[in-house]
């Protein structure tokens, strides 16, 4: 995400719609710590496509760059949606990310779209297994 949205956030109101997804009980969220501090999150829910190639979709997931390397983001995903069929969307290019879901039997599908976040416009990919 460029920076200016990242800084832009306001964290009030990314609480509340944090709370109001854990409490809607139709997303289910993990975190990882390192001793109390949140290192990253993952968010599964049954698909939000309407032609979904699965029943879970990896909804979301994220690390602390400073956190690359630990584990965590394997932990959030194999507790996000273990072994199931699952499908996510991910940046186009986005290398990192999708080495990491190809070695957990993720392949990109051929679908792809513009989603907008914020004001700016990326380019994603939807991988499946």
């Amino acid at each position: 995400m460029p920076a200016e949205f990242l800084a832009a956030l306001d964290q009030g109101r990314r609480e509340t719609g944090w709370r109001t997804i854990i409490a809607d009980g139709v997303t289910d969220v993990v975190v990882a710590l390192d001793g109390e501090k949140i290192i990253g999150w993952a968010s599964a829910g049954s698909g939000r496509d309407e032609s979904a190639p699965a029943h879970c979709e990896l909804e979301g997931i994220y690390v602390l760059a400073s956190a690359y390397g630990s584990g965590a983001g394997q932990q959030l995903l194999d507790a996000a949606v273990g072994d199931d069929a699952a499908f996510l969307w991910m940046a186009d290019d986005n290398p990192r990310a999708e080495a990491s879901y190809r070695r957990n039997g993720f392949e990109r599908d051929g679908a792809e779209k513009t989603q907008s976040f914020g004001g700016a416009s990326v380019r994603v990919v939807r991988l499946s297994r």
